[in-house]
């Protein structure tokens, strides 16, 4: 039997430290257990183990000392960090400071031993000098034992498969799934609100989707069309309680780079950034992708399907079958932008990032009039947007000059990703938004 790694625990909550043993070393782990900060440095220099559990919130000197001691003497060691006060900026330090991931309380043990296994998995790759592909698929959720969610310990199982597949007359190519290889932070600003928020992106097992996650409370709103809660300005989601804001140009991004799997742990508002989605490209570049073991299809569209806006007929969006993912965006506004169109091909994440990403959110002056009325237009965030008046550009100096249309272009590859898989047809538009976009997403779902 192949020996399992050493684990330190390192929590001031006897129960977690208890529960976490017991369920570790079930899965075939060797566990050491430290309350607080000296004991465990203690152990990490007298013992030596191969990853690091550490409780953020704990007396004394505290997780985000103890870190920096970590890795001021063992800058390999991998460390995942857990708080049960999860907040951006606790994250961020902690990202930082060098930890692996960053996970929040109550523990789930579907997130801790894929988060642990990931870790490993990482750091077995770098101690001989390349990375496996291994990814555990975490079985059905069963039982509670101390706030430690217990899941059928996880199998691991390795298939190399890359086919097309014959669906009706025509094929729809099997693709890898995806997440990224490690935990990344960004922070900025809300494009509702204006305060300071951000999001921590984390990989997922095979099969998990894309899911938004609120850090203070921890619940989760898949991103898929059955949660869209609004369309009005941006793209919002809603389940229970917990909303999320702005989805539009992260989710494009991962549409466009293929990402299958991954957690997005925010407040809940996406940042707007600079009202592109190239920091969003950085960021997925930063964390690298990883290439998971399960497959999935792309969604091939093989009827032709239209719809229009109730107000005004001009206003329309339709697909039909194509052998690429293309859009075609036609708009035509009053000066300073006039009549733009745009066709944009998906020929690799390069030509997104360059032709697409870059493309900021834009707005008249006379609009922000209402959208203060709807309390949209506090916090100063007119700086994350081109603001035009009748005439001119009147905050920045455009990227290209029709960046206006490859916005438009940017929020549709956003939007379509709530079908859950990457699409192939074309899609042709005009002068339509984001309630048009999902009218047509709705369209396409019911056949």
């Amino acid at each position: 039997m192949k020996k399992k790694a050493h684990i330190l625990i390192v929590d001031d909550e006897e129960s977690i430290l208890t529960s976490l043993e017991g369920i570790l070393t079930d899965e075939g782990f060797r566990v050491s257990k430290a309350a607080d900060g000296f004991k465990a440095l203690e152990v990490i220099q007298s013992d030596q183990p191969e990853l690091v559990l550490l409780d953020i919130w704990i007396p004394g000197m505290d997780g985000i000392e103890i870190l920096k001691a970590i890795k001021g003497f063992k800058s390999d060691l991998k460390v995942i960090a857990m708080s049960g006060h999860g907040s951006i900026d606790t994250a961020v330090k902690a990202t930082k400071l060098g930890a692996f991931d960053f996970i929040e309380k109550p523990l789930s043990l579907e997130n801790v031993i894929f988060t642990i296994n990931h870790a490993l998995d990482k750091q077995k790759g770098e101690i001989e000098g390349h990375e496996e592909n291994v990814i555990p698929e975490i079985q059905g959720v069963e039982m509670k034992k101390d706030g430690v969610l217990v899941a059928d310990p996880c199998r691991q199982r390795k298939r190399k498969t890359r086919q097309r597949v014959v669906v009706g007359k025509s094929s729809s190519e099997c693709i890898r799934q995806r997440t990224l290889k490690k935990s990344v932070v960004l922070c900025g600003q809300g494009l509702h609100s204006g305060l300071k928020t951000g999001l921590i992106l984390s990989p997922l097992p095979p099969n998990s989707g894309i899911v938004f996650g609120d850090i203070s409370t921890g619940e989760t709103v898949p991103a898929h069309l059955d949660h869209v809660e609004s369309t009005e300005y941006a793209t919002s989601l809603k389940r229970g309680y917990t909303t999320v804001r702005t989805i539009e140009h992260i989710m494009a991004v991962l549409h466009m780079y293929r990402i299958s799997n991954l957690l997005i742990k925010i407040g809940d508002e996406v940042p707007i950034m600079d009202g592109s989605a190239k920091d969003f490209c950085q960021l997925i570049e930063d964390g690298g992708i990883e290439e998971q073991e399960s497959i999935s299809k792309e969604l091939e569209i093989n009827d032709y399907h239209c719809v229009k806006s109730a107000s005004d007929d001009k206003r329309n969006i339709s697909i039909e079958p194509s052998p690429n993912f293309t859009i075609h965006y036609t708009m035509e506004y009053p000066p300073p932008v006039g009549r733009q169109e745009y066709s944009y091909t998906f020929l690799g994440r390069e030509s997104f990032r360059d032709e697409i990403a870059p493309a900021r959110t834009f707005g008249f002056l006379k609009d922000y009039e209402k959208l203060e009325e709807k309390g949209l237009a506090s916090g100063g965030k007119l700086s994350n947007v081109i603001l035009l008046d009748n005439e001119r550009v009147i905050n920045t100096t455009l990227r290209f000059s029709d960046e206006f249309v490859r916005h438009k272009i940017l929020d549709i590859i956003g939007d379509f990703y709530l079908l859950g898989r990457p699409i192939k047809g074309l899609i042709k538009a005009n002068m339509t938004g984001h309630a048009e976009n999902i009218s047509l997403l709705q369209k396409i779902r019911e056949v």
